[in-house]
């Protein structure tokens, strides 16, 4: 077996940053539309963040969105740094996906989204 020098590695295997951002339980998942596309939330399904400037509740509110169907929100203590992003038009930057899927669980912790940087080189 051949053995590689570290400079050998080194240019073989070079480090890449990960692209995760953040990832957070999709929240207020009973109270939106999510029922009316429960059956095409897959694990790896694209979803939509939209910034809602006008929310009442939360200033730094970012609803997740499948098609035009509100699912819910990034939990306010998630939302900050995307919600600034998105307020000052770079939500291209972003990948957002479903990364986990559990029915048997209360509908705050069915499912849990994933939010990337988008690799644009």
């Amino acid at each position: 077996m051949e053995h590689l020098t570290h400079e050998e590695i080194r240019k073989q295997f070079h480090y890449e940053p990960s692209q995760h951002i953040d990832d957070f339980h999709l929240a207020g998942f009973a109270y939106y539309d999510g029922l009316d596309v429960i059956d095409e939330l897959t694990l790896g399904q694209r979803v939509t963040m939209v910034k809602e400037i006008n929310n009442p509740y939360d200033e730094k509110a970012v609803a997740i969105y499948y098609k035009n169907k509100k699912l819910g929100y990034i939990p306010a203590s998630h939302n900050s740094f995307i919600s600034t992003l998105l307020y000052y038009g770079h939500g291209d930057i972003f990948e957002a996906r479903i990364q986990m899927v559990n029915m048997e669980s209360h509908p705050e912790r069915q499912f849990r989204i994933v939010v990337k940087v988008k690799d644009n080189r």
